[in-house]
């Protein structure tokens, strides 16, 4: 293993959007098993810290590539094409139009199967952004239109999010 290595690379998996999970998680566990710092023990305290390190930095890369939006994310990044979330908030005028119509009807509402009719619908896109991201980033190889669809997809997540609260909230 190599500290240099990109998440991928450490994990052995190849450096495209679709993964398959369970194997994702098989390689997780059997990566930590062999970084453990208790299988360092008898070789003192800086072995250990150094499994410490690794221990880390495996569970870092582990959450990246399991959340689609972090693994969509870092894949841009690894191809030059940066997110810029913070800087850069232009979005299509009709995506923005639909974040309005969702953001009203959450306002709007409080019967929980028209919030759980408006989960419904964010899922539904979350899904249809997440097909667009393998298909630009697996199979067209455009990390750069990628990154918009990133994007959408962290507005789409901040939403589901907030709907998710007032459910809860609602069905408390």
């Amino acid at each position: 293993m190599s500290l240099q290595a990109n998440d991928f690379e450490l994990f052995e998996l190849p450096q495209q959007f679709a993964q398959d999970r369970a194997q994702l998680d098989d390689r997780w566990k059997a990566l930590q098993r062999e970084a453990h710092p208790d299988r360092f023990a008898a070789e003192g305290a800086a072995a250990q810290r150094v499994a410490m390190q690794w221990s880390v930095r495996i569970n870092e890369a582990h959450q990246r590539l399991k959340d689609p939006l972090k693994r969509a994310a870092y894949l841009c990044e690894l191809q030059g094409a940066a997110v810029q979330a913070e800087n850069n908030t232009a979005m299509p005028a009709a995506f923005l139009m639909q974040q309005m119509a969702w953001r009203e009807a959450l306002e709007d509402t409080d019967q929980v199967s028209a919030l759980e009719a408006l989960a419904d619908e964010v899922a539904a896109q979350r899904k249809r952004v997440q097909q667009s991201l393998g298909q630009l980033l697996d199979v067209e190889r455009d990390p750069h239109a990628a990154v918009a669809q990133v994007r959408a997809l962290m507005f789409i997540e901040r939403f589901a999010h907030e709907v998710d609260a007032k459910l809860d909230k609602l069905s408390a």
